[in-house]
């Protein structure tokens, strides 16, 4: 329809199989010419008319220039000129079934835009019921508590937003090229679209910025597909937000519903999902320079504000301008002007409240009940205050033309945006490039009205995006209705040299952080996210919305058990070490003894003369001594190394380190302040040493508390031989020259002392203090040239390790298989008839197979 060429169009449910294989449609000869910018948002930047012609109806068509809002046609100034931009979006009209072929391709060769075409059904249960009357105001705070307060959440409403992300889906499929395009998906319509792009392509390039508020946990959680939404947007490489608050919203979220921690690296905040890494942006939009002053600089615009000039004349003007919409804090303004006017009589008849109203973007009753209420505030207030020739608040009902809301910028000696909860609203940046100087308006408003128009005044919630930025803004709480009389009064009144100052510090800011910065930092930024794309080997996995894409680097590998069995029986000295929490033992199970499956494999393995078999815990020994005594020929090494032993019948070994523990009486209190102030949390005191947990305290506040308790305890104890380590869930107190790593140099050299050097080496763990033995194991050069070696990891994370195990019932599956090939090969020959049986008695090797 769109391209002479076939695109892709598949089921959400094909594509992103094992293995990462892509599959790659054919695409126009445009496609193929270098990277290009694919912006993906509810609507397109194209305005569209039908004209009724004697040939019959005609679509004509043109970009949206004069909105002030079309963010995603002004993005591309901040882009390379020969750099192709492609849109895909919804039209701003209906186009009926039989014109949209024709559309679709006039739209392709001359605005290089894609429409996707939904039908009304699926627009009233898609934008109407789910966005805007669901999502929106959860997103605002706005929690349904009853079915008069608000829209509930629609299962069928959910189903067709997922049904339009396919649509825009497909459409994208039809003119990517996956290997060189980068996908910009904008807002909040299209969530889980990233989700449905990685699926078909696993190494697909994509950004989501986010433009509306993220809201706090608390709020999000309450949303009944959270995790099919988290998990979307965490399938993309780049996530921007407006500010640091919203994007510690969704990292609070992330940690609570998904148990992902991020970390901040160079000034950027990273989320490792699955190994790949996620970055985070905090990038508030910026307004388009050129735009504002082109027509600042046009006749009418002149001609309009001479004549708002004249309307005004003698009257200080206080400016809003705001959709109709129940958080743009309208009738609480018009209540604060009411105040205003009611404790500064002096003002009444001076000041005056033009309001311009920009229609609402959805429909329903709560829509209605806002116009109703800020309706009958205006008329009350003017009733009261108002006399002929003087109307206090002047409501203008839009939309009205952005060469109007120019005008009225030019003559207002203030604007008030008071809403309860927005995104980032552009208006305060719209109002201070406005009063700039500009010979065009300066001639039209008459001598000196040059000068003036050097200052401005600003009176902006603190609830909305652009806050942070206006630092010489009166900011104001828009539920406090005398604050926010008292900013106001402050606004039409302060001194002229003091809003000039403010509007300079204000001009800085918006005209060099513009919506040319905002484009090109974020592009900049999702090219480096990408960089490492082609690093990696990528598998997806999960099913539907819970599809994710696991990347791996080229020298990462799951351990396969024909390859590692197949190893350990061409090798005569082997030495395998084990850690057991999280390793041999899912983390979240409560009876945290060996099964007698695990005690079975490892006499098993202990049983062979050519292994020797250690677990090398954190656990403390008498706990360990008391687990593992039915395996008398276990080695254990407890406390991550401070003590050894050989087997059940030889004695505890302690590592040569100063044996003074009275550290353990500074840190003991300190650990005990925290456990009290931490809820959950618990302290585990062991021979050498304290351990403080956090696994069931609250996440964001046991992430905090352990970073705080570990800078206490590293300053505290500066001049101690000991080390003070984070690890998963704790914070611990250990002996200087205590490691896992030196657990494993201390066996080998036991070994090699014998003159049994290991040709045979596995080590198997899940956390930090494993990678000490990881390392050890690569840099170490001792071992034979043609010694096999098995670092491995539990989880698919970045590790020191060569070979990963998805988790611990995998661990004792290869284990077990190394077992059962231990025992065949100490099997006494046997005659024909019993080979068969030996057969058998390997087929548990051959079961639990599994090549990557």
């Amino acid at each position: 329809m769109l391209m002479n060429v076939p695109g892709i169009i598949t089921d959400f449910g094909g594509g992103g199989g094992e293995g990462g294989d892509e599959e790659k449609g054919e695409v126009s000869p445009s496609v193929k010419n270098g990277s290009r910018r694919i912006i993906v948002a509810n609507q397109l930047p194209v305005k569209a008319f039908c004209k009724d012609e004697k040939e019959g109806k005609k679509w004509c068509f043109e970009w949206d220039r004069y909105a002030l809002d079309t963010l995603i046609l002004q993005l591309k100034d901040g882009l390379s000129p020969d750099l192709e931009i492609v849109y895909v979006g919804c039209l701003k009209a209906d186009v009926e079934l039989n014109d949209q072929e024709e559309v679709a391709n006039f739209l392709w060769e001359k605005f290089r835009c894609v429409p996707t075409f939904l039908s009304l059904d699926l627009i009233n249960k898609y934008y109407h019921g789910f966005c805007k009357h669901y999502l929106w105001p959860l997103f605002h705070y706005m929690l349904p508590l009853t079915s008069s307060h608000g829209v509930r959440f629609d299962r069928s409403n959910w189903l067709a937003y997922v049904s339009a992300n396919k649509i825009f889906a497909d459409k994208v499929y039809e003119v990517i090229n996956p290997d060189d395009d980068y996908v910009w998906i904008q807002d909040y319509h299209l969530m889980v679209l990233p989700t449905m792009l990685r699926k078909k392509y696993s190494r697909i390039k994509v950004g989501f910025f986010l433009h509306s508020p993220f809201p706090s946990s608390e709020i999000y959680r309450t949303l009944p597909v959270r995790d099919e939404i988290l998990r979307a947007l965490l399938n993309c490489d780049l996530v921007g937000f407006q500010t640091f608050d919203y994007a510690r919203h969704f990292l609070s979220c992330c940690s609570r519903m998904l148990g992902l921690d991020y970390q901040s690296k160079r000034g950027y905040i990273g989320i490792d999902y699955f190994g790949r890494t996620v970055t985070i942006k905090i990038l508030p939009v910026g307004i388009h320079m050129g735009q504002i002053q082109n027509v600042m600089s046009l006749p009418d615009t002149a001609k309009k504000a001479k004549e708002l000039k004249e309307k005004y004349e003698g009257k200080i003007v206080l400016l809003g301008i705001d959709d109709m919409d129940m958080f743009k804090g309208i009738g609480l303004k018009f209540l604060a002007m009411g105040h205003l006017l009611e404790q500064s009589p002096s003002l009444r008849g001076r000041v005056v409240l033009v309001q311009i109203t920009n229609p609402p973007r959805s429909r329903g009753n709560d829509i209605r009940a806002v116009e109703e209420e800020v309706k009958k505030i205006a008329s009350e207030i003017n009733m009261k205050y108002g006399k002929p020739g003087y109307e206090p608040i002047v409501c203008i009902n839009g939309p009205v033309s952005t060469q109007d809301k120019i005008a009225h910028y030019a003559i207002s000696e203030c604007v008030v945006v008071n809403a309860v909860r927005d995104g980032m609203n552009l208006v305060p940046y719209e109002y201070t490039v406005s009063r700039e100087s500009n010979n065009n308006l300066d001639k039209a408003l008459g001598p000196g009205f040059n000068g003036e128009r050097r200052k401005s005044m600003i009176v902006v919630s603190e609830f909305i995006g652009c806050s942070p930025s206006l630092s010489g803004a009166i900011r104001v709480n828009p539920w406090d209705i005398e604050s926010v009389a008292t900013g106001m009064t402050s606004g039409a009144m302060m001194n002229d040299r003091e809003k000039e100052l403010r509007h300079e510090k204000h001009y800085r800011y918006v005209s060099s952080h513009d919506v040319a910065y905002w484009a090109r930092s974020f592009d900049q930024d999702l090219k480096r996210a990408c960089e490492e794309h082609y690093h990696k080997r990528c598998w997806g996995i999960g099913l539907g919305l819970g599809f994710r894409v696991v990347a791996l680097g080229p020298n990462f590998k799951k351990l396969s058990v024909a390859h590692i069995v197949s190893s350990y029986k061409l090798t005569n000295s082997r030495l395998i070490l084990l850690d057991y929490d999280g390793t041999m033992l899912p983390e979240d199970k409560v009876d945290k003894a060996p099964s007698a499956e695990v005690i079975s494999i490892l006499n098993g393995l202990c049983s062979d003369p050519k292994n020797i078999v250690f677990i090398v815990s954190g656990r403390g020994r008498d706990t360990l001594s008391k687990w593992f005594s039915p395996c008398p020929e276990l080695g254990l090494s407890a406390e991550h190394g401070y003590f050894t032993r050989w087997s059940k019948d030889s004695d505890w070994e302690s590592r040569p380190v100063p044996a003074d523990l009275d550290w353990k009486k500074v840190v003991l209190p300190i650990m005990k302040k925290y456990t009290e102030a931490t809820d959950g949390s618990s302290i585990e005191q062991k021979e050498s040493a304290l351990v403080w947990h956090h696994l069931e305290a609250d996440p964001d506040f046991g992430i905090w508390q352990a970073k705080e308790h570990l800078d206490h305890l590293e300053s505290v104890l500066a001049n101690e031989p000991v080390v003070v380590k984070r690890g998963q869930h704790i914070v611990e107190v250990k002996p200087q020259d205590v490691s896992k790593g030196l657990v494993f140099q201390s066996l080998l050299a036991s070994m090699q002392s014998k003159g049994k050097s290991p040709d045979f080496v596995l080590c198997i763990g899940d956390d930090r203090s494993d990678e000490d033995m990881f390392e050890s194991i690569a840099s170490n050069n001792s071992l034979p040239d043609n010694a096999e070696v098995f670092a491995c990891t539990v989880g698919q994370k970045p590790s020191m390790a060569k070979y990963y195990l998805d988790d611990p019932a995998e661990v004792v599956k290869m284990l077990q298989g190394l077992s059962a090939a231990s025992t065949a090969m100490q099997l006494p020959p046997k005659s024909p008839v019993h080979q068969v049986a030996s057969v058998e008695d390997l087929s548990i090797v051959k079961n639990h197979a599994s090549f990557v």
